[in-house]
């Protein structure tokens, strides 16, 4: 009989380790899902023995999967950045539709501002307790807080990101300085954020103001500032 080589014990141990390693990312992921619902259910200043029984285990299981609450706290935020990704991905679609010269554009470079805004401060109106536990980070006492942990801009930071990229794609376009567009979307989000969580603070829907009016109050700030840097069509002269 022939023995088995290095080579294949070597592959033997290496498909363990994948599988185990696929698992344990499954795992995490169901326990991230558990805690989000935890969340919504019993508000953003869940304890772990809530969601611990929200996921049916123990809190053995999740500090075994992510070493403490600031862990769990850094996997749900990984979490929510995504979605909050993907929804302003899908807002603000295909950047070259709004490149090149205005006649050429297919979609306001405007509206598109507004579709992102729209994209968090959905976050803020539908999901609440979720982004209040974001922002806030109620679950990780302040002895167990690191520098890791940026509690201000866990979610903000992608948005910032995302309209610094649709900025920087329309300075380009008009020959101009790409330089502050990393700034600027920055600094719309903060605006953004400041905005929704006082909108939040006031009771959101049932504040008298509707997120869609927040939306358009917010936008119209932010495209009377950059705006500037949209490039224009030359006025054609009146022809005699």
């Amino acid at each position: 009989m022939t023995g088995t080589t290095k080579t294949q014990r070597d592959e033997a141990v290496d498909g363990r380790s994948s599988r185990w390693e696929s698992h344990r990312a499954r795992r995490r992921t169901e326990l991230v899902e558990a805690t989000l619902r935890a969340i919504r259910a019993r508000g953003a200043g869940v304890g772990m023995d809530d969601i611990a029984s929200s996921a049916g285990t123990s809190k053995t299981v999740f500090y075994r999967h992510f070493t403490d609450r600031a862990g769990l706290y850094s996997a749900v935020a990984e979490r929510v950045n995504r979605i909050i990704l993907r929804d302003i991905t899908k807002a603000v679609g295909d950047l070259s539709a709004f490149s090149g010269s205005a006649s050429q554009r297919s979609t306001e470079p405007r509206a598109l501002l507004g579709a992102a805004v729209d994209a968090y401060l959905s976050l803020v109106e539908t999901d609440p307790e979720v982004y209040r536990f974001i922002v806030a980070a109620p679950l990780v006492p302040p002895s167990e807080r690191t520098e890791t942990i940026d509690l201000a801009s866990t979610v903000s930071r992608a948005m910032g990101v995302q309209i610094g990229a649709l900025i920087a794609v329309t300075l380009a376009g008009a020959g101009r300085s790409t330089e502050p567009a990393e700034t600027w979307g920055h600094a719309v989000v903060g605006m953004v954020r400041a905005a929704g969580d006082e909108w939040l603070r006031s009771g959101a829907a049932t504040s008298g103001t509707s997120r869609a009016t927040l939306n358009e109050h917010l936008t119209e700030l932010i495209w009377g500032g950059l705006s500037s840097a949209w490039p224009t069509e030359p006025a054609t002269p009146d022809k005699e």
